[in-house]
């Protein structure tokens, strides 16, 4: 069955909840789930693929693949990161035409300076206006459709304050970007502010990262305030961090997993999940039983 449109699902007013996935076994059990987009986090890619912190260190070749993976293993539209599209304007148009390709449904394209740094640590710096919305226009240009949508996102609210940030974050309206991320608001109020003044010009997206800069709005919160989705990078990864610990803490304490208190999966949903049932319908068809 293919997958719904995000497009169509934000034109329809629904608001959109996603959780950060980072590998496939976070994208097959959010893909079950039932929410309407999944989001790819760099900082999640860039730890578990590489185990290096989200510093501009991953590159385009890793992310397009990782995309490409998930996007094809799941039904659920995928929101992908791509920093500040990995390198210079030619770069930004074959990053967009890459996760196009992949089967990204939403690219996410920041004004940082290269290289990037997450959104909730110190020290962040954001290229000139008029460099950051070329960037949005060749974004725009360079996709071959419509459905695929273009997430502007600015880091100037940290080290420029907020209206700077709105400032830019209108002017990737004007230059087409369908979805506007001002990245880290320091207050509820602030959300209120950046939906006031934007919330007619595109869609709009928070982040929510527990314990990071912003706080931790409900999404009854948000739409009210004019955004139409949160997306929440972390969800995944810290969850699965603090069981992999408690697990092999356990395991080293006890040498055994026997009496282990953290919840698991046993085999039989370990192996449905990755889909061993399939394969065992097709040696059924196909392959002759062995004595």
């Amino acid at each position: 069955m293919p997958a719904p449109k995000l497009r169509e699902i934000l034109a329809n007013g629904e608001f959109v909840v996603a959780p950060g996935v980072f590998e496939m076994f976070s994208a097959k059990i959010a893909d079950r789930m039932g929410f309407k987009a999944l989001y790819m986090t760099g900082y999640g890619v860039s730890a578990s693929h590489l185990g290096l912190a989200d510093a501009g260190l991953v590159t385009y070749r890793d992310m397009v693949e990782r995309a490409r993976t998930i996007a094809e293993g799941t039904h659920t539209p995928l929101i992908a990161d791509a920093d500040t599209g990995f390198g210079g304007l030619l770069n930004v148009r074959e990053t967009v035409r890459g996760y196009e390709a992949a089967g990204v449904q939403a690219i996410q394209i920041e004004d940082q300076e290269m290289p990037k740094k997450c959104g909730h640590t110190p020290n962040r710096r954001v290229v000139a206006l008029e460099d950051a919305v070329k960037r949005i226009e060749v974004a725009v240009e360079a996709r071959r459709s419509d459905a695929f949508l273009v997430v502007a996102r600015t880091d100037a609210r940290t080290g420029l304050g907020l209206e700077e940030a709105i400032r830019r974050a209108r002017a990737f309206a004007r230059a087409g970007a369908d979805i506007l991320f001002v990245e880290a608001p320091e207050s509820e109020e602030e959300f209120e502010k950046i939906g006031d003044a934007l919330a007619g010009e595109a869609k709009l997206l928070a982040n929510m990262v527990p314990t990071g800069r912003s706080p931790m709005l409900a999404a009854e919160t948000l739409k009210r305030l004019g955004f139409s989705i949160a997306i929440y990078p972390s969800a995944g990864m810290g969850a699965a961090c603090a069981a992999l610990e408690a697990a092999y803490g356990w395991l080293l304490a006890h040498g055994s997993l026997e009496g282990s208190p953290v919840p698991a999966f046993d085999m039989q949903r370990l192996h449905e999940l990755v889909g061993f049932a399939d394969v065992w319908a097709f040696e059924r068809r196909h392959v002759a039983p062995r004595d």
